[in-house]
């Protein structure tokens, strides 16, 4: 009897714990984004004290390699932001980028560097963490394609395996430019046209290296789409995503990310989304935006469904898989995080 009272008293306090556990782990809120790409929203999550701490636009986001979140606004009271992964303010830096707006993380002999993009000064900046400058690069005049220095409005960089790098000038004349690791030009292409092969709204650029070669994802949000090219510069597809004026590429392992400024075009403010694109480039989820419809393996056009955002400009995926969203004129609100359940 005594035996029997035991296993009923354990299984009872094993199922409730097992209950409680099945509780804790379901979110607390609504649940955002389509099939296995779900997420819980925290809106709170970098929320700071804004006469100490301020943002403006809240740019772009990385994650180092000590796990810490970087985020760059163009306050230049803070223009750098580092947030460990609860929310938790770390440091602060950079009073000297009044137009911040790319944010790249670079790796070079176990080193950790960062690229900034400034659309006001027109410049490019390569720092260490802490923010010391040790590399600017200025408008490449003896390209020809420019008149003025004021033309050249880089917005994104992209880092590639031997130090070079890509810098789109995507507030500009459209060019990706393709620089050496010590800062030599070393070749264009894309700028503005209505060939394929050309650009509008070259808002971002990244290094995909999910296939045995890398390619260069470029962004092209008037149009709707990212385009690859070869790390030459050859146009070799469009990725079509009507409806979604999308921002830079972000990739984490399979998957590519991507803030939806504005959909269904950069005219309706207010209406942005985050979309997720698999490893075949085919959207899976959409985070506050429409389900993805494909017919005949062909999307359909996307937009916001729930407005959980206003303007997001960037996204940030951590190693534990949740998502970070910065957004550009948006209220001056800090980034909000986006927990995978």
């Amino acid at each position: 009897m005594e035996r029997r009272t035991f296993i009923k008293s354990a299984t009872v306090v094993s199922a409730s714990f097992f209950i409680a556990k099945d509780m804790l782990a379901k979110p607390k809120g609504p649940v955002y984004g389509h099939n296995k790409m779900q997420y819980s929203m925290d809106t709170k999550w970098g929320q700071l004290n804004p006469s100490v701490n301020p943002v403006n636009d809240c740019h772009e986001m990385v994650q180092d390699g000590k796990g810490r979140i970087i985020l760059l606004t163009n306050e230049t009271k803070n223009n750098v932001l580092i947030y460990n992964k609860s929310g938790k303010l770390l440091e602060s830096w950079g009073h000297d980028f009044p137009g911040g707006h790319g944010l790249t993380l670079s790796k070079e002999n176990g080193k950790e560097y960062l690229f900034i993009t400034d659309t006001n000064r027109h410049q490019v900046y390569k720092t260490t963490l802490d923010g010391k400058v040790i590399m600017t690069i200025d408008c490449p005049m003896e390209t020809g394609l420019y008149k003025k220095i004021e033309e050249f409005v880089p917005t994104e960089t992209a880092v590639a395996e031997d130090g070079s790098f890509f810098i789109a000038d995507g507030y500009g004349q459209q060019h990706i430019f393709h620089y050496s690791a010590d800062g030599k030009l070393i070749s264009h292409f894309g700028g503005r046209g209505e060939e394929t092969k050309n650009l509008d709204n070259a808002h971002g650029v990244c290094i995909d290296k999910r296939k045995e070669k890398p390619t260069l994802l470029v962004t092209d949000r008037t149009r709707n789409c990212f385009k690859r090219f070869d790390m030459q510069g050859n146009l070799l597809e469009v990725i079509g995503l009507p409806g979604a004026c999308v921002c830079r590429p972000v990739i984490h392992k399979d998957h590519l990310y991507a803030a939806v400024l504005r959909s269904p075009d950069l005219n309706k403010e207010n209406t942005g989304f985050v979309t997720i694109l698999d490893k075949n480039n085919k959207v899976v989820s959409n985070l506050g935006g429409t389900a993805p419809v494909y017919k005949d393996d062909i999307l359909q056009p996307m937009a916001q469904a729930d407005k959980i955002f206003a303007n997001p400009h960037d996204v940030c995926i951590d190693d534990d898989e949740n998502i970070y969203v910065a957004q550009w004129a948006s209220g001056k609100v800090y980034p909000y995080k986006f927990t995978r359940v």
